[in-house]
């Protein structure tokens, strides 16, 4: 089988990757699986009401605020956190399911889902997105038009908090440029699915050599 810039696994890995909220992170994970087959964006669930425009089971699978403490109760996420008084989630099985099938799966979750992660050792590439300054953050936010300056203003502060947790991540990319930060995350990608892991043969169509 000739080999591909991506999709040569055949168990997938995890990608995390954290933003301020207008960063531009699902643009760009949108953008690559526009590009390659084999990525995968997983849907998170939330207690957050749809807003227009957004679909059921494509952007968030939304869910009332029983039905999500239920999941927990259940063990069914991966990380799940609260974020301006809404909740999010990760589907633990939805996730797994997709990286048996040899999908590279993206987790676009906020800094406390991802930090719960880290402090579990779950195997992932964490990825930090920031944009180029909080000014230009708030200008960005402003024209989304989805959300009252009372709210844009928390939004900003919160943005200091997770970008003081950006050490904690194994890449950082400034998205000052939207085609050059794409350009980075893709080489990421590319670069750590052709990376040498400890038994990373079992993942490999080969089937691993025997000597």
């Amino acid at each position: 089988m000739a080999q591909k810039l991506l999709g040569n696994v055949q168990k997938g890995f995890v990608f995390v990757l954290s933003a301020p909220a207008g960063t531009g992170k699902t643009t760009l994970v949108r953008m690559l699986a526009q590009e390659f087959s084999c990525i995968y964006e997983s849907v998170s669930c939330t207690t957050r009401p749809a807003r227009s425009g957004e679909v059921d089971g494509k952007d968030y699978y939304f869910l009332s605020k029983k039905e999500f403490e239920n999941k927990i109760r259940q063990g069914d996420f991966l990380e799940y956190a609260e974020v301006f008084g809404y909740h999010y989630g990760t589907s633990q099985a939805h996730v797994f399911e997709q990286q048996e099938m040899g999908k590279h799966v993206f987790l676009i979750i906020d800094t406390q889902g991802a930090m719960q992660l880290r402090k579990k050792n779950f195997s992932a590439v964490y990825v930090f997105l920031s944009p180029p300054s909080l000014e230009e953050l708030k200008e960005r936010l402003i024209k989304r038009k989805t959300e009252d300056m009372k709210t844009i203003k928390k939004r900003l502060s919160w943005a200091n908090n997770e970008i003081e947790m950006m050490a904690n991540y194994d890449y950082h990319i400034v998205n000052d440029n939207l085609n050059l930060a794409y350009a980075i995350l893709r080489s990421i990608v590319i670069a750590e699915e052709h990376r040498v892991y400890p038994n990373k043969l079992k993942n490999w169509p080969i089937g691993g050599i025997e000597s």
